[in-house]
């Protein structure tokens, strides 16, 4: 199959990396020969006028360094009912795409295919409203989803490694590794919490990376009734 146009859009979370994604989806596209838009303000781009918008090869110029997400990120209530939708169909088929490539965490992608779930009905009710031809929805009958897991958690099956996930270990080692000195010169104990949800990638990475003594995870709750103590003796 030809693809001669694709969307790309970050939703969601702002994991870090994302405009690294974004760099890399629009450059190789444009180096193969397909025109590519970006979706700014996420799900909210899809429904409000002027927010998918071309991309040219200097669009995405000088960006690797930044954080977050240069097209922006918003949810976007609207989206999760089934008129919202049915407008975010017309507004793709205006600029006649049925690509997306969408980068975000788990409720982000779930919304993208609740949304390729729907599209053929979606479009035989524009086609009713006359908000498109019949040979506009029969050009565009299906709605192409790629899903780029954007979370720092590192929680999503099927992915060696989520964007973010990394630049988030690296960002927790860095912050251990300032705060040691002042454990050992206050002969003190730090309690770490990081972030990670029900998924302890983030912490037993960390653990292993800054020599912790101890590491609570979700998936591995200490096997002893007393563990508070026995950490406190151990430390």
């Amino acid at each position: 199959m030809t693809i001669k146009r694709l969307a790309v859009m970050t939703s969601g979370g702002d994991a870090p990396g994302m405009n690294a994604a974004i760099r890399s989806i629009v450059r190789i596209a444009l180096d193969r020969g397909v025109e590519v838009y970006a979706i700014y303000e996420g799900y909210q781009g899809l429904l409000d006028e002027g927010c998918i918008r071309r991309m040219s090869w200097d669009s995405v110029g000088g960006i690797l360094h930044r954080g977050g997400t240069v097209i922006g990120t918003a949810r976007c209530d609207a989206f999760r009912t089934h008129e919202g939708r049915r407008l975010a169909a017309r507004n793709l088929l205006q600029n006649e795409i049925d690509n997306l490539i969408i980068i975000g965490g788990d409720g982000s992608l779930t919304g993208a295919n609740i949304f390729r779930q729907e599209w053929r009905g979606l479009l035989d009710e524009l086609v009713a409203a006359g908000d498109i031809s019949q040979e506009m929805a029969d050009s565009h009958a299906n709605l192409m989803i790629v899903g780029l897991v954007g979370s720092i958690d590192n929680d999503m099956f099927g992915t060696d490694m989520t964007i973010g996930a990394d630049t988030a270990l690296h960002r927790i080692t860095e912050a251990v590794d300032a705060i040691s000195s002042t454990a050992a010169s206050h002969q003190r104990t730090f309690v770490v919490e990081v972030m990670g949800r029900n998924c302890g990638y983030l912490a037993l990475m960390a653990s292993i990376a800054t020599g912790a003594d101890w590491v609570l995870i979700p998936e591995s709750p200490p096997n002893i009734d007393n563990w508070e103590a026995k950490m406190c003796a151990d430390l």
